[in-house]
Formats: C-alpha cells, structure tokens, sequence
C-alpha cells in the first residue's frame, strides 16, 4: 500500500520518515515533491569499467540553469536529504520533467528501509534541456512493508551509499565482488 498525505504526516510526526527541508506545499495525495540539488556530474572517463572506479567531475548549476545534453549521463541529487525508518520509499520523476524529455533515474528508484542521504539521480535527456537548481524533479511515494526487517539499509556493514552528501555520488559497483 502507498501512504496517503496524512499518512506521509503522521509518520513524519512519528519520526519514521524525516526530510529536510521539509515544506508542506510539496506534499502531494500520496506523494513528496523533491527538487533539483545545487550539483551535477559527469563521468571523467568516455568508457565506464564496472570493476573500476569510475571518478567523476562535480560542478554547480550556474544561477542562469545548465543546459543538459543527449548522449550524456548526469549525475545529479535532491535538494532534500531524506530518511525513511519505517517503509519503502519509492522515487519516480514527476510528470512535467518527463515531458521536457528528462529521466531522472536509470534503474535506481527503490530506496531502501534506513537509507538516509540526498538522492543520487542519473540524469539523461532526449533532447537539450535547461535545468535548474531547485526545480521540481520528482516525487517520493512510500510503500508500507510487511513483516520485521532484519538489517536496516544504515546499519548494514557493506552499505556503499551511507556517507551523508549533498553532491551526486559515483557507482561503487567496483566495490562488488564479481
């Protein structure tokens, strides 16, 4: 089940999902607005190596907006920093981003119970694109779970996206062993 607004609210109050900063005109029927970060970054390397470290360039959205190209992919994050300690967030692009031609996650748009951070998202474009800091990019929906969860996303010991930053962060899947 999707929480409702009011629901979104007392678990806000219960202290099971917290985000910052929190302003209540974001909050849609059944789902939390969330914006564009001040950061985006590209990828330094034109070919990417899943058992390397790939490093990124990391630069702010000037004040007159970025203009996002096809064929390259953005990483970039929300403005929000989110914790969620008691359901699934979700986070899906909002509408009007995805008629301006804006994904805003590749395949990552499942949170997991206990991640606490700023979202990573992996920006592509299909055609150029102005986009700012701080416009709308997507919404947080949470999912109710059920049964006990055993290890919190925040207390698991291989966790590769715990470090609280307000900058996008790399793929740590050279971390894996494979």
């Amino acid at each position: 089940m999707i929480l409702t607004d009011q629901q979104i609210l007392a678990e806000i109050e219960r202290g099971n999902i917290i985000i910052e900063p929190y302003d209540r005109s974001c909050l849609g029927t059944n789902s939390y607005d969330v914006h564009l970060g001040r950061y985006l970054a590209t990828y330094r390397d034109a070919v990417l190596d899943a058992r390397k470290h790939n490093e990124i360039e990391t630069f702010e959205i000037p004040a007159e907006g970025f203009v996002l190209q096809p064929g390259v992919l953005y990483l970039g994050v929300t403005d929000e920093y989110t914790e969620s300690h008691a359901h699934v967030p979700f986070l899906e692009g909002k509408s009007s981003v995805g008629r301006l031609g804006i994904d805003i996650h590749a395949t990552a748009g499942k949170g997991d119970i206990g991640f606490c951070n700023h979202w990573t998202l992996e920006i592509s474009v299909s055609m150029p694109v102005r986009v700012y800091h701080g416009m709308p990019v997507g919404q947080l929906i949470y999912f109710t779970v059920q049964g006990d969860v055993g290890t919190f996303y925040n207390r698991k010991a291989n966790a590769k996206y715990n470090d609280r930053t307000d900058k996008p962060v790399e793929s740590m899947m050279w971390k894996n062993s494979f």
